[in-house]
């Protein structure tokens, strides 16, 4: 039986789970602030596993996942340790904000330092409290407030490691992602410590698919890496497809935005994306694919200016079929369960 595993000033035995609250500021009011965790401890020896949501405060999909996981049976039979974050940046998800207050992108400000910036110093400790203790981690994220990503994991180009648990995941895709001067991948690569980048869904919203895809995949990696069985984990719907490129599509002109194709949708090149009218109807402008791929995000609003983001296309390292991304749109049963400018 593995040792009681111990963070802040809580020990959690085996076999038992406890929430802890680390100290992080405390705002102008008076009020304390805390990075709050729920620690699962296992009989069973094993790795021990972070899950963290809303390094970005409006990315709520995550935390919405983190507590479906929480709820999933296969842990009861936990092997190992499981670290679940469902909320990183309390100060940009209490004001539905992405930022922290001094503005700053937490996702930018890591390895952090314990007396450096608000964003730095909650850097620092969610580095060496969480993920520092960790040997695998999964980040979620969504798209910013009007965007929509398809489900999808980033790995890491290069790593070998982390193909193996992107490919567990199976999400509808899988592609590189270079890794971001002071993200947390970057820190936690320096530190050894493995971590998938999953994204999926809209700021401020919940989806339904993006929500399942990620409960399903966090628990199929859970199991290839030896934590839980397999009874109560959702089979995959057919590999991931990889993707090794993509491009953003923009509006031609300002105007209003009629889109013609959904997140998940496989394009020909040329394909009509959308339209753009100007808001009497004298003029169209057609949005055309600029090669064949994947829709993996697209914008949600209508309006729209000349050069924004509308269409995200990733681009298959094969050549697949139209039809390839059905299954994986289908909602997953479930046993009781960026920042583009």
């Amino acid at each position: 039986m593995p040792r009681p595993f111990e963070i802040g000033e809580v020990t959690i035995a085996p076999g038992t789970r406890a929430s802890v609250d680390l100290p992080v500021s405390v705002l102008s009011d008076h009020t304390p602030v805390h990075l709050s965790a729920e620690v699962v401890h296992g009989r069973r020896p094993g790795p021990t596993f972070f899950v963290s949501a809303a390094i970005h405060g409006d990315e709520v999909i995550g935390v919405e996942i983190v507590r479906r996981l929480l709820r999933a049976r296969p842990l009861e039979r936990l092997a190992g340790t499981l670290i679940a974050v469902p909320v990183v940046n309390t100060f940009g998800f209490l004001n539905q904000s992405r930022y922290l207050p001094d503005r700053r992108d937490l996702n930018r400000s890591f390895p952090g330092s314990a007396h450096g910036s608000l964003a730095a110093r909650l850097a620092d400790i969610f580095l060496t409290e969480i993920v520092t203790r960790c040997d695998v981690g999964i980040d979620l994220h969504s798209a910013a407030v009007g965007r929509t990503n398809l489900p999808q994991i980033r790995l890491t180009p290069g790593d070998a490691r982390l193909a193996e648990l992107g490919a567990a995941f199976a999400a509808p895709v899988t592609m590189n992602s270079r890794v971001r001067d002071g993200s947390l991948r970057e820190a936690a690569d320096n530190a050894g410590v493995d971590v998938l980048l999953y994204e999926a869904g809209e700021g401020l919203r919940f989806d339904e698919t993006a929500a399942r895809a990620g409960v399903a995949g966090i628990l199929r990696v859970m199991q290839h890496l030896g934590m839980i069985a397999g009874r109560g984990v959702p089979r995959a719907r057919g590999a991931s497809v990889f993707c090794d490129g993509s491009s953003w599509v923009r509006a031609p002109s300002g105007g209003l935005l009629r889109t013609l194709k959904a997140a998940g949708d496989y394009v020909e090149e040329g394909a009509v994306l959308g339209i753009v009218s100007d808001p009497f109807g004298a003029v169209d402008h057609e949005i055309a694919a600029p090669e064949a791929g994947i829709v993996i995000g697209r914008t949600n609003l209508p309006v729209v200016n000349e050069g924004d983001a509308c269409f995200h296309i990733a681009t298959p390292a094969r050549p697949m079929a139209q039809d390839a991304m059905s299954d994986h749109l289908e909602l997953p049963s479930l046993y009781d369960e960026d920042e583009i400018i």
